[in-house]
């Protein structure tokens, strides 16, 4: 086996492996989008509505109320 050889192996194998990673994304996408945790559809809005004055996507919480839902 020559370097060019084993190069066209581990690209290959490299190719597969960020192939499973982007299909893992955006299974994971999908699911926390049916699940209601984020709405994606509202950061897609954020490029067409980018003026200084629109209102956030969301709402900034404050560290009591982070700590109170953890606990």
């Amino acid at each position: 086996m020559d370097l060019r050889e084993i190069q066209g192996y581990l690209y290959f194998f490299f190719i597969i492996f960020l192939t499973i990673i982007l299909y893992g994304y955006i299974v994971h996408l999908y699911r926390s989008e049916k699940k209601g945790e984020r709405d994606y559809e509202k950061y897609g809005n954020m490029a067409l509505d980018d003026e200084l004055t629109s209102k956030p996507v969301e709402p900034l919480e404050n560290e009591d109320a982070k700590e109170k839902k953890e606990q």
